[in-house]
């Protein structure tokens, strides 16, 4: 499975913004945006004064969403494609299918502290779907979909400091947890309104439709 495998606070640096990369690291003052608040590289804070042109301002927002996600460009411009032929609005239909992956699901629930280590527990089958192993980070939640933590894997290091660290964030509506039984249902789909991920997403529509 391909995957970024750089630094990752490099990459909020450059959004300037946070994405959520690193855990827990980036909802305390430790966090590289509170540190650096300004792009990487030896002449970043120099560009920083130039006016961007509209269409870069779609590729940055193109660039936060899919790096938020956790994907290459060719996996997020499927999605894309698969919103393009859905109806409904692009923007919201793509953001919707993104939310819908499991390993942003299971991130979402509080079971891991990333969606990147939410990706690599569900390929380590520590997750299941309706009582059933799922391996596959992509996979896409339906309401009424239980999603739990294998009976085996719950007490892995991991997913209980997640579990012991999420209890003062906020679930989205559209979801439910039962914390102490690791196990959380898909109540509905997401609305646009349900769903926190700072981005415009018409820039994003519009940088696909050039």
């Amino acid at each position: 499975m391909a995957r970024y495998r750089g630094a990752v606070c490099r990459l909020c640096r450059r959004e300037g913004v946070r994405l959520y990369l690193k855990g827990e690291r980036c909802f305390s003052a430790k966090c590289a945006i509170e540190k650096r608040p300004y792009p990487p590289g030896d002449h970043a804070q120099r560009r920083m004064r130039r006016r961007t042109s509209d269409y870069g301002i779609q590729l940055r927002e193109k660039q936060k969403l899919r790096r938020i996600y956790g994907l290459l460009e060719r996996q997020f411009r499927r999605y894309f494609a698969e919103a393009a032929r859905s109806p409904g609005v692009t923007g919201e239909v793509l953001l919707r299918l993104l939310e819908r992956r499991l390993d942003s699901v299971v991130w979402r629930l509080g079971f891991a502290s990333s969606r990147t280590q939410a990706r690599e527990l569900i390929s380590h089958r520590h997750f299941t779907v309706n009582d059933r192993s799922v391996d596959i980070p992509s996979f896409q939640v339906r309401p009424g979909d239980t999603v739990a933590v294998h009976e085996s894997s719950r007490a892995l290091p991991p997913v209980v400091a997640a579990v012991a660290a999420a209890g003062g964030r906020r679930l989205p509506s559209w979801l439910q947890v039962e914390a102490d039984a690791m196990r959380g249902t898909v109540v509905s789909l997401p609305a646009r309104d349900e769903i926190d991920t700072q981005v415009q997403e018409e820039l994003v529509v519009e940088y696909y439709s050039r």
